[in-house]
């Protein structure tokens, strides 16, 4: 019996080289996952609704890129990471530009989490970082957000196990410092 990784993987493989009916089984297969990835991102679910299709376009329009030399989640998850914090910049962006300071300070309990806020600044706090880390940035991105071991990161980042381990914390250090401030 083959693992739903392996199926992701071999589906993956066959849309990597322009099979269509495998992209699109690839792209139902990915969805809920992805969804949820954006999720621990993106507070609102409408956002991460937003992040997560423009996450699964750019897996159509790059899987091309994927080469099969490791897990296809391993590609994958920077992906949606990338396109989480691109809606979340597009967002603040138009918000800056409404003249609007920060988003709602109350959220609907009902739509959603009671972390919302504190996910916001966690958010915030990474884009800060982000202008002058961004290899630790995402180190910790890819773990404690994307969820994949060190090793996923040490290959997908082309860089020792070691520097893995010392990006991210020092990733979180800074967080640290930087969320104390809020």
């Amino acid at each position: 019996m083959t693992s739903p990784s392996t199926d992701l993987d071999a589906l993956a493989a066959r849309a990597a080289t322009g099979d269509a009916d495998a992209l699109d089984a690839l792209l139902t297969a990915i969805r809920p996952d992805v969804l949820r990835r954006c999720t621990r991102i993106l507070p609102f679910s409408s956002d991460a609704e937003d992040a997560a299709q423009e996450a699964l376009i750019a897996v159509a329009k790059g899987i091309h890129g994927f080469g099969g030399r490791s897990k296809f989640t391993t590609w994958l998850y920077p992906v949606v990471a990338n396109s989480a914090f691109a809606t979340y910049r597009r967002m603040r962006k138009t918000a800056d530009e409404a003249g609007l300071d920060q988003a709602p300070e109350v959220a609907d309990p009902e739509r959603v989490s009671v972390l919302a806020g504190t996910r916001l600044d966690l958010v915030e706090a990474l884009e800060k970082l982000r202008v002058d880390q961004p290899h630790v940035v995402e180190a910790v991105v890819l773990r404690d957000l994307m969820g994949l071991d060190y090793a996923e990161i040490a290959e997908r980042l082309d860089v020792p196990l070691g520097t893995v381990k010392s990006r991210i914390n020092h990733a979180r250090t800074s967080l640290r410092v930087l969320l104390a401030v809020r």
